[in-house]
C-alpha cells in the first residue's frame, strides 16, 4: 500500500470513531511507525509502507479509535522543547504546565534547591533542571509506577541512577511518599501540578482523559481545592524563609488558591495567566 492510501485509511477510521483532530493523529501515527516527517506525505506519497509498518500501523489506529490517548500509543510527549516518556500511569504533559515552568524559571538562580510535589512523569522538575543550570531538586509522588516513568525521564534527559554522569546524578533524586509524609529538608523553590479536577466534573471529561490517564493525579476531591489546602497548610515547614511556591490551577481557582495561600503564612502572590489569557498559575512567597 502507498503511504498516503495508508494514512487516508487511517484517517478515515479515526474520523469513523469520532475521535478529535483525526486527520492530525492519523498522520503522527504514520510518521512515529514509519520514522518520517509531516513533509513525506505530499514529497513521498507514492512510497510503498512495508507489509509491518501497514500491520503496527492498523494496530495503533485501532487503539487511537478505541479513544487511547495518542502519546500513550507512542510512549512519548514534548514537554518544553524535550522528549518525555509516558505511559497510562502518568499524565501526559500538556503546553498550559509550560507557564509555570516558565515563571519558576525566572527566580531560580544556581545552588537552589527545587521540590516537586505530585511529579508524575517529572516533565516539571526534569525542565527546571535542565534550564536552570546548578540547580537541584527531589521529585515527589504517592505513585511508585509514576516514580519509575519519572526516574527513567531523568536518567535520559539529566543524567541520574545508572548514569555516568555523576554530578546530574547529584542533582535529581525521586521519592515516593504521601505529600510530604516521608519529605524533609528545605527548599527554595516548591512546584506543583496538583490534582485539582472537582469529583463531580471528572465523569465529564474527555474519554482519553477519564478513562486512560490516572484518576488519583486529577481527582482534587469535592471542590477541587483539596491538595492546595494541604500543601499549602504544611509548605511553610520545607521552604526557606522568602521561599516560592507555584501553583498551576484550573483556569477558574484562581481567587480560591490566592485566598489559600494567604492564609498560610504567604505574601506577594499573583496570578499568571497563560497564552489564551486564562489564569493558570499561582506565585506566592513563604514569609520570613
Amino acid at each position: 500500500m502507498q503511504y498516503r492510501d495508508c494514512y487516508q485509511m487511517g484517517a478515515n477510521k479515526l474520523l469513523a470513531a469520532g475521535v478529535p483532530e483525526a486527520k492530525w493523529d492519523a498522520g503522527l501515527l504514520l510518521e512515529h511507525i514509519c520514522h518520517t516527517s509531516r513533509n513525506d506525505l505530499l514529497a513521498h506519497g507514492d512510497r510503498e509502507v512495508t507489509a509491518r509498518q501497514l500491520e503496527e500501523y492498523n494496530a495503533a489506529i485501532d487503539l487511537r479509535a478505541g479513544r487511547i490517548p495518542l502519546q500513550q500509543i507512542t510512549g512519548e510527549q514534548e514537554f518544553m522543547g524535550l522528549t518525555f516518556q509516558v505511559n497510562e500511569h502518568v499524565l501526559i504533559p500538556r503546553q498550559d504546565t509550560e507557564i509555570l515552568v516558565e515563571q519558576a524559571l525566572k527566580i531560580l538562580k544556581p545552588g537552589m534547591r527545587i521540590l516537586d510535589m505530585c511529579t508524575g512523569s517529572g516533565c516539571i522538575l526534569i525542565s527546571l533542571l535542565a534550564f536552570a543550570k546548578g540547580c537541584s531538586g527531589v521529585g515527589v509522588d504517592i505513585s511508585g509506577k509514576a516514580l519509575a516513568v519519572a526516574g527513567k525521564n531523568g536518567r535520559r534527559l539529566l543524567g541520574g541512577a545508572d548514569s555516568p554522569d555523576e554530578e546530574a546524578a547529584d542533582r535529581v533524586s525521586w521519592l515516593q511518599s504521601d505529600l510530604f509524609e516521608k519529605v524533609t529538608g528545605a527548599y527554595d523553590v516548591m512546584v506543583s501540578n496538583p490534582p485539582y479536577i472537582p469529583t463531580a466534573v471528572l465523569d465529564g471529561l474527555m474519554p482519553e482523559v477519564r478513562d486512560h490517564e490516572p484518576v488519583m493525579a486529577l481527582d482534587g476531591k469535592e471542590d477541587g481545592l483539596f491538595f492546595y489546602r494541604l500543601i499549602a497548610l504544611q509548605a511553610e515547614k520545607y521552604l526557606k524563609p522568602k521561599g516560592y511556591i507555584f501553583f498551576e490551577i484550573g483556569c477558574e481557582q484562581a481567587e480560591d488558591v490566592s485566598r489559600i495561600l494567604e492564609q498560610n503564612a504567604f505574601e506577594e502572590i499573583e496570578v499568571i495567566k497563560d497564552y489564551a489569557g486564562l489564569h493558570r498559575v499561582v506565585r506566592g512567597r513563604r514569609k520570613e
